[in-house]
């Protein structure tokens, strides 16, 4: 297989993006990886991923790709499930206990750090609004987490997004409890529950 169709192969299994690494690992050099961005249109959208001239920056995607310990959490878990239809004002993170983050607080994302066992309770893939592989908490931890930070939250946020899980077919409500068991609110979320069931 030629160069370019190893690139253009990678482009499509990545929805468009090319990322220099993945392109190293094919044997493809960055001299080679240049000369087709350019030929091709492609624009550089972080360091190190370019993005087709054909596709809209997905934004969470990228930031997944650039930090992998990353898992979506709070507002921004709440919209990618679908538990409220207002966008997130801003991006929310969870990330293992130090783990350093300065770089994502610059960039005015929300971060979260908490100890290797909670930090992996709940931890799922989901579909950006793009398409895209992106880790985020399932419905009932971001349940719980909204729970846990509901004075810091639009109340008509969190009260959407609570009765949108209660009528979500879907639902897991022995997970959410053991879940909340686990996160020490057990009590908070068994309220929410009762009212809502």
């Amino acid at each position: 297989m030629m160069k370019k169709d190893i690139l253009r192969k990678l482009s499509d299994e990545n929805n468009g993006y090319l990322f220099t690494a993945e392109v190293l690992s094919h044997k493809i050099s960055k001299t080679y990886l240049s000369k087709f961005v350019k030929q091709n249109g492609y624009e550089r959208v972080a360091h190190g991923i370019y993005a087709a001239p054909d596709i809209w920056p997905d934004e969470l995607y990228l930031l997944q790709k650039m930090n992998p310990k990353i898992i979506f959490s709070g507002e921004t878990a709440l919209y990618i499930h679908g538990l409220t239809d207002r966008e997130y004002g801003r991006i929310e993170v969870t990330v293992p206990q130090g783990y350093n983050a300065v770089h994502l607080r610059k960039k005015k994302i929300q971060v979260r750090s908490l100890k290797e066992d909670l930090y992996e309770l709940g931890k799922n893939v989901a579909e950006s609004g793009y398409g895209n592989q992106i880790v985020v908490y399932d419905k009932e931890r971001a349940v719980c987490d909204a729970v846990i930070h509901r004075k810091k939250m639009d109340v008509q946020m969190f009260q959407t997004a609570m009765k949108e899980y209660m009528s979500d077919s879907s639902r897991r409500l022995q997970v959410l409890v053991r879940y909340a068991e686990t996160l020490g609110i057990r009590d908070e979320v068994m309220k929410y529950v009762e009212v809502l069931a």
